[in-house]
């Protein structure tokens, strides 16, 4: 079996007095889509924020094919070959397709004594690679970015991704604002990743988006894992019921704290 690509072992994550994040223990191996599940307030964004490089965990370890790794930044993290994909995937409206693809990072060609932007050669490499991940009706990488809709939105940031030589791409509710038939593409997409060999972590509240691509689930509830098991282990429903007794349960802690606090610490009575 395949060694795991990414591993966190007992991440936990303090802000001053406050705990977010609770021992968590995750992995993640290559060609493998691990979705990570929780409502509002779970803690999934925090654990996006480590793995990227933009929080520091207050304990526990991170290794990368086997090897400990802390990142102090961002960049970090993408030297490392941890790329994150937000949700309106980080393109640049007013930009050109071939542009907004390799911005930061532009070939350039010789004019003269001058060195400029290669649009050909930029506009060809982001076409190609969109229409590898199945992005077929766009031949033009002189297209503005703005014209372009919400999943091929996606599809040229998941395209760039991966292109820069993404190992682990991390997709941040990429299909919340999308509808039904955008969606579905991206969906798509994360299974044209996964054959590529990519290992990706989906972050979602939609149980049947997560269950149409993924092979390893992890609940969030409260910043700590609920639960953690493989296709085919619980059903759409365990899961959906999963997540909402977590809220549940967060709810009625706060309407008991409320209260206790307006009644001198005493529960409520129990008929």
């Amino acid at each position: 079996m395949n060694a795991p690509l990414l591993q966190l072992s007992g991440i936990y994550k303090s802000f001053g007095p406050v705990d977010v994040l609770h021992d968590i223990s995750l992995e993640v191996k290559a060609g493998e889509v691990l979705c990570l599940l929780g409502d509002n307030g779970a803690g999934k964004s925090t654990l996006i924020r480590i793995l990227s490089g933009v929080h520091q965990p207050t304990r526990g370890e991170m290794r990368m094919n086997g090897q400990a790794v802390s990142f102090q930044n961002p960049r970090e993290a993408s030297e490392h070959g941890i790329s994150t994909v937000h949700q309106f995937g980080g393109t640049f409206p007013l930009m050109s397709i071939g542009r907004s693809f390799f911005v930061g990072a532009e070939p350039t060609k010789r004019w003269g004594p001058f060195e400029v932007f290669d649009r050909r050669k930029a506009n060809e490499i982001a076409v190609r690679e969109m229409r590898q991940l199945g992005i077929t009706r766009i031949d033009d990488g002189n297209r503005l970015v703005g014209g372009l809709s919400g999943g091929e939105r996606q599809a040229l940031a998941i395209a760039r991704a991966v292109h820069f030589g993404a190992s682990v791409l991390i997709l941040d509710e990429p299909t919340a604002a999308l509808g039904v038939k955008e969606a579905a593409h991206v969906l798509r997409i994360i299974l044209q990743a996964r054959k590529k060999g990519v290992a990706v972590i989906f972050i979602t509240h939609n149980v049947v988006h997560a269950l149409t691509v993924g092979d390893h689930f992890a609940v969030l509830i409260r910043g700590a894992k609920a639960a953690d098991f493989r296709k085919g282990e619980k059903s759409r429903e365990e899961i959906t019921d999963l997540m909402a007794g977590g809220e549940a349960m967060a709810e009625l802690e706060a309407e008991i704290e409320g209260y206790m606090a307006t009644h001198d610490g005493h529960p409520p009575q129990v008929a």
